[in-house]
């Protein structure tokens, strides 16, 4: 084979591309204070292997059970409270006049409670501690707010019938009558204790 013809050719050059440096200062400053600065290290996010169940109402379920375990316990005649039904007790022995004047409102209310808001369980705890601090102090005449019951649904007023229950088992109380409306109408009580 033959050179080629060409071999006078010089070769042409391209010049290197130029560095750029940064002027001194503000570059300088930086590399010094960066000097021995380690990256942080990444780690991945932690995705969950799958979703977190759903909660359950525990506490709310153990509230309809307790709830539908008292109401098979009540008496038939007590079990048929309605929402707007106004009660009416009086122990064996009791004139009828002196239910009359409870429902008029004339004995002055010693104390009273307040059970809205209250679970059955929790209800059923305060009117025990009430009736007894009422019993121990002399109390004559008191006044138990239990509500109407009108967001209790189909199973209709639970501390209404949970308060009727309790009075009905309680040997200090003589009688007891719904209120006035002035004083909660179907919602309270007034509840006359023995002497």
């Amino acid at each position: 084979m033959r050179p080629l013809a060409n071999d006078n050719r010089t070769k042409i050059r391209r010049p290197a591309p130029e560095t750029r440096r940064e002027p001194d200062g503000d570059a300088e400053l930086f590399r010094e204070a960066m000097r021995g600065v380690a990256p942080l290290k990444r780690t991945p996010r932690h995705v969950p292997a799958r979703p977190k169940p759903p909660p359950r109402a525990r506490f709310r379920r153990a509230d309809e059970a307790a709830v539908l375990e008292e109401s098979l316990t009540l008496a038939p005649g007590e079990l048929a409270v309605e929402t707007g039904d106004e009660l009416s007790y009086r122990r064996p022995g009791i004139a009828e006049t002196v239910l009359r004047k409870l429902r008029r409102g004339d004995y002055r209310v010693d104390r009273e409670v307040d059970l809205h808001g209250f679970n059955a369980r929790d209800a059923h705890a305060a009117l025990g501690a009430f009736l007894a601090s009422a019993i121990a102090s002399n109390a004559h005449c008191v006044r138990v707010i239990h509500g109407k019951g009108r967001r209790s649904g189909p199973r209709g007023p639970v501390l209404k019938n949970m308060v009727s229950k309790v009075l009905r088992r309680t040997a200090a109380v003589v009688a007891f009558v719904s209120a006035r409306p002035a004083d909660g109408g179907t919602g309270a009580l007034y509840v006359l204790l023995a002497k």
